[in-house]
This record gives C-alpha cells, sequence and structure tokens, in this order.
C-alpha cells in the first residue's frame, strides 16, 4: 500500500525553515503550507524581550556609579576592628547586589524570548548580530550593560541597513566601555595636554592618561566590517587596510565616552556615548585614503564608508551563510549575497531574502551543529517551554556545557563553526544536560510522538526505532535530544 504524500508542513523545507532558520517547533504545523514565506514574514525589527522591568543601558550605569561609590566608601571606612582587618570576604554592596538581579534579568529575558517567541528567524537574526557586535559579561565594567545593548543597541535596527546597525552598536556606552574607547585620549588632546602639564609642575613623572587605544578601531574593522586584514579570504578581496588606517580611525573615535555626571545625576537617559571635545585628537585623518576633518561628525563618516565598503559585503554575507548554511558556505552563495548587498546600499531585509531564496539554503542535509545556547533553546521549544526547574534557571543550564550565555571569551563572539563544540567533554556535557532535562520531562512526553511532530521529514527510521527500544520515558526522550538530526540544523 502506498504511502500518503506527506502534508505541506510535514514536508522537508518545513523542517528546514524550523530548524535551520528557525528555533526548531514542536509541530511543524505551525510553519504552515509555505515555508518560505513564513520565514520571510517575520523579517523587520526584533519583537520585544520576554520581561517586566528590564534596565536600560542608562539606569544600568547608574548603578554601576552607586557601586563605585560604595566600594569608595568601604575603603574609606576601613576596617571596622582588630579583628575584621583581614576578612574572609568582605559582604557584597548593595549596587552589586542591583547588578546581579539586572544582569539575572537580562538572561532569562533573552533565553525566554527565544524559547517563547513565535517569529524564531527573527529572534535568531537579533542573536547571530549580537554575537557578531559582541558586548561580553566575561569583562566586568559591562556588567548589567549586555542586555539593554541587545536590546537598545541590535534588536531595533536588524531589520534596517546595516550603516544604521553598526552606529547604533559603535556609539552605545556598553561597546565604548568594553572597547576601552572610554578612556581613550588623542595624544595631543587639550586634556593630555593639561594632565601633562600638571604633572610637570609636580615633578612626579608622566600623566597616568597618555593617549590613544585602538581596541575598538581595530574590532570595528576586523570583527564588524572588513575582515581581518592581510588578504588571503576565500570569499572575497576584504582587509585591504593596515595599522596605520587603525590608528588614523582610533583617533577619530577619541572624545567619544559616556557623560560620566550627566548620567549620574539623571539628567541623560540613554546610553550613547557623547562626543567631549577635551579629549578629542586635533587635526585630519586618513582612513582608507579618505580624509576627514576633526570633529564628532568625523566617527559617522568613517563608519559610513566602512559599512559601504565592498570588503564589508563579503565579509559580513560569509558570517550570515556560515550561520545558516554551513561552516564553509558555498563561494557561489556568499558572492549572491554579497552582489545583493552592494545592490541594496546593505539593506539587511534584501540580503535575508536572497538568502532565503538561495537553493544552497535549502539542501537536505543538516551541515551546522547547534551551539549549547541553541541546542538548549531548541529542546524547550520542541518540550513546549521545558520543565520548570530547567526553564526557571536564568542561563537555562547552559554555561554547564561550556557557552557562559552574553558572556563570550573575546570580542569575536562565540565561535560558529562544529569543530569549536565536537570536543569529547563539550560532547559529554551535552549528553548531561540531555539527560537531566529528560528524567524532568521524560515520563510526561512521548518522545516518539513529540520526534514525528518537531522533525518531521528529518526524522530517520533509525533513530525512531532506538526511540521505540528505550527502557523507558526519560531514556527515549534522551535520545531523541541527542539525536543527530536534532543535534544538527
Amino acid at each position: 500500500m502506498d504511502r500518503p504524500d506527506p502534508t505541506p508542513a510535514t514536508t522537508l523545507d518545513a523542517a528546514i525553515a524550523a530548524q535551520r532558520f528557525g528555533l526548531g517547533e514542536a509541530d511543524l504545523t505551525r510553519v504552515g503550507p509555505d515555508p518560505r514565506g513564513w520565514l520571510a514574514a517575520q523579517i523587520g525589527p526584533a519583537a520585544p524581550q520576554v520581561g517586566a522591568g528590564l534596565a536600560s543601558g542608562a539606569d544600568a550605569l547608574r548603578v554601576w556609579f552607586d557601586l563605585m561609590r560604595e566600594r569608595r566608601e568601604r575603603r574609606r571606612q576601613g576596617p571596622q576592628s582588630e579583628a575584621a582587618a583581614v576578612p574572609a570576604r568582605p559582604e557584597p554592596l548593595p549596587a552589586e547586589h542591583r547588578l546581579r538581579d539586572i544582569v539575572q534579568a537580562d538572561l532569562h529575558a533573552r533565553l525566554a524570548t527565544a524559547v517563547a517567541t513565535p517569529q524564531p528567524f527573527n529572534e535568531r537574526l537579533a542573536l547571530f548580530w549580537a554575537n557578531h557586535f559582541t558586548v561580553s559579561l566575561a569583562k566586568g565594567n559591562t556588567r548589567g550593560l549586555v542586555g539593554a545593548f541587545e536590546r537598545e543597541a541590535i534588536r531595533p535596527h536588524i531589520g534596517g541597513s546595516f550603516e544604521t546597525l553598526l552606529k547604533a552598536a559603535v556609539h552605545h556606552g556598553a561597546m565604548l566601555r568594553y572597547l576601552d574607547n572610554d578612556n581613550s585620549a588623542g595624544p595631543d588632546s587639550r586634556v593630555v595636554q593639561r594632565l601633562a602639564l600638571a604633572a610637570e609642575r609636580r615633578g612626579n613623572g608622566p600623566p597616568r592618561l597618555s593617549g590613544l587605544n585602538e581596541n575598538l578601531a581595530r574590532e570595528v574593522m576586523e570583527l564588524h566590517t572588513l575582515g581581518a586584514s592581510g588578504g588571503g579570504q576565500p570569499y572575497g578581496g576584504w582587509g585591504d587596510y593596515d595599522q596605520r588606517d587603525v590608528t588614523a580611525f582610533a583617533r577619530v573615535l577619541t572624545g567619544w565616552r559616556l557623560p560620566l555626571r550627566e548620567l549620574q545625576d539623571g539628567t541623560l537617559q540613554d546610553a550613547d556615548g557623547r562626543f567631549d571635545p577635551a579629549w578629542h585628537e586635533p587635526g585630519e585623518q586618513t582612513v582608507l585614503g579618505q580624509r576627514y576633518g576633526a570633529g564628532p561628525q568625523a566617527l559617522d563618516q568613517v563608519l559610513h564608508a566602512l559599512a559601504t565598503h565592498r570588503s564589508t559585503a563579503h565579509f559580513v554575507c560569509m558570517k550570515l551563510a556560515r550561520h545558516f548554511v554551513a561552516d564553509e558556505p558555498p563561494p557561489a552563495l556568499v558572492a549572491r549575497l554579497a552582489a545583493s548587498w552592494q545592490a541594496s546600499a546593505g539593506d539587511l531585509p534584501t540580503v535575508y531574502r536572497t538568502l532565503l531564496a538561495s537553493p544552497e539554503a535549502w539542501q537536505p542535509q543538516p551541515t551546522k551543529l547547534k551551539t549549547p545556547e541553541e541546542f538548549a533553546v531548541s529542546s524547550l521549544r520542541l518540550l513546549g517551554g521545558g520543565p520548570r526547574p530547567i526553564a526557571a534557571r536564568p542561563d537555562l543550564g547552559i554555561g554547564t556545557m561550556g557557552q557562559r550565555v552574553q558572556a563570550a571569551p573575546s570580542p569575536a563572539g562565540w565561535p560558529d563553526t562544529a569543530a569549536d563544540w565536537l570536543g569529547p567533554d563539550a560532547v559529554w556535557k551535552r549528553i548531561e544536560w540531555a539527560h537531566r532535562v529528560a528524567a524532568l520531562a521524560g515520563r510526561q512526553t512521548d518522545a516518539r510522538l513529540l520526534a514525528q511532530a518537531g522533525l518531521g521529514a528529518r526524522l530517520q527510521p533509525e533513530t525512531l526505532r532506538q526511540i521505540d527500544r528505550a527502557a523507558d520515558g526519560p531514556q527515549a526522550l534522551a535520545l531523541l535530544l541527542m539525536a543527530p538530526e536534532f543535534q544538527r540544523r
């Protein structure tokens, strides 16, 4: 007897749309009969995150200033008694508790939104861009700011132009702090000259603040726009700049700082940097062969040149193709995306639609391995929100699998290739996480039905046989979560 034709919602394209472009579904009928149309309808600004009363960047910075004041006061008071002269560990200060609460609320908002969203492609794009423009909790001075940065600089702009997104990310105070531009001063700026004169009068050596910090300039060029310098790239001729360009761009960036006094007294209600001419390097600068006059206007002029540069189109489109299609993306796909980028002046919705229309993106063989965050989110989406003890944890236990959410180890963000997540220890941690979830949810779940509804045409007969032969519900669910067709997208 012939098998009936599959319904549109169980076709392979529906499964690809849900897993590769989305974040997984408990029931592929949610995709509907037109998987490409379902994805295209989600293109636009990211939806508001789940969570009430989330802190703004300005709010988080004010808590930081309170913490600095409390620490100064503690140092001024000193030990209160001889017994307390060498305390084992000082009690956390009130502002430290407030920062911890902000961080935990931001983690919960990010993950709860990803687990619950009816627009998973839209949310995946927001997560991609947040990783591209990484600001990380791994650096202490950004505690409390990472969630606000994503909400204020990234999520509103993923449905517009790359130039607008780039400018929002670079201007935000979280990025200025994370990459040290807040303390970068032109060597010939007024503030450096004033401090040098004061140090000379005191006769106690050079001033502590003495000049340029190139971190932000280098990372904007290398990680956010042009790609690494030096050539040899397989997907286009990016990286055509040198150290002189980095230094000149760093001089352009001098003066862009957080207005500490205005943030402290509540005058300012956002966390964007402001231009302080006293810290700015005077004179013209030449970046990528173009000359820019001194002043605040130069930064956006340089960012426009970087955003519209051919190398940026190739580099960022390669990252998009690598994220959605393959660790080694097809050169033809990268070239097609870059051509779409250049023809539309970096209009991101146009590039997304080109990606969705590309046959390479719909090849049936899944090649991308889910990161720990993607694995956890897709598991809980499969389980309709997940077991409460896991879902109630701010990071869903993802940190135990080696990926501390919002805390990438470097400005390059978390890696996006399978080789970085397939070490023996990393795989074992996934297995342990899957067994913990299965122990909590497996007895109330029919893993066979879940596999058929959530994986559809991607479900392999061997996987279904293994689930059928499982000793009990928890083992069946663990087998499903660790199945190759669920681990890969």
